[in-house]
């Protein structure tokens, strides 16, 4: 028996929300519980009833849909808001992570990735369109941003992240390597450590992030700036993390 994921679409044009229930009318477990043509509607819904996720158009009328991502951030921090835009841009991408939006797509998405997405951001992931690594400019800036944080030059009026570790340093030094790309084994040599060992930390890290893969985990701890990556690899945190993860799991397998 699936969980029943309780959905709100908020656009200012109704063809699209009617579209969207439309097309996620046969997920079984996804059920939309309402809709709203403007962020002012949608808080004032979401105050009776919290969904678990909200698809939020970018260019909303009068408060725009990063304000009220960052607003629902702030007030409601477990409830995934899906960013769709019109355009796929590096910069909208950039807002909408920096926003605290879980996930950012074109709305040119498919119903089936959709709803896959929905799912994941309902489980706690953050499902970044990969655009937004694509552009140095802006892996630049997301790493400035990162940085500025760690050297108090970018306050929490700039960016809401938390600043507090729960992490070792040694667990903050394999994170690092993660960010890179870098499989068990590559970390454990290159620490000099047990292949083991390096497994026991990052089971650690991901107990005490309450995260469910090392995916997860590289992209919590760059928005928090507790990690220190160089910018040529910032584009494989994501894409790089997710290669290796499935690498170490087929591996475990055979073990």
């Amino acid at each position: 028996m699936y969980r029943t994921i309780n959905l709100l679409i908020v656009d200012d044009h109704p063809l699209f929300r009617q579209g969207v229930r439309y097309s996620l009318q046969e997920e079984h477990d996804i059920k939309v519980v309402g809709d709203a043509p403007s962020a002012e509607d949608a808080l004032q819904f979401i105050s009776v009833t919290p969904p678990d996720v909200m698809i939020v158009d970018l260019n909303l009328p009068g408060m725009d849909g990063l304000e009220l991502t960052r607003h629902i951030h702030r007030t409601y921090p477990s409830l995934g808001v899906i960013m769709l835009s019109m355009h796929e841009s590096d910069e909208q991408a950039f807002n909408a992570l920096r926003a605290g939006a879980a996930a950012y797509y074109s709305k040119e998405i498919s119903s089936v990735q959709l709803a896959q997405i929905i799912r994941r951001v309902a489980r706690g992931e953050y499902v970044i369109n990969e655009v937004m690594f694509d552009e140095p400019k802006v892996a630049q800036r997301i790493l400035s941003q990162f940085r500025d944080l760690n050297r108090g030059v970018t306050t929490e009026a700039d960016v809401d992240f938390s600043l507090f570790s729960p992490l070792s340093d040694r667990e903050i030094e394999v994170l690092e390597k993660i960010a890179a790309g870098s499989s068990n084994k590559e970390i454990a040599d290159n620490l000099g450590i047990s292949t083991q060992t390096v497994k026991n930390h990052i089971s650690s890290i991901l107990r005490k992030l309450s995260l469910n893969d090392r995916t997860q985990a590289v992209i919590y701890a760059l928005r928090r700036g507790w990690i220190d990556t160089p910018i040529d690899a910032v584009a494989t945190a994501l894409r790089g993390a997710a290669a290796v993860e499935a690498v170490e799991a087929v591996e475990e397998d055979e073990e």
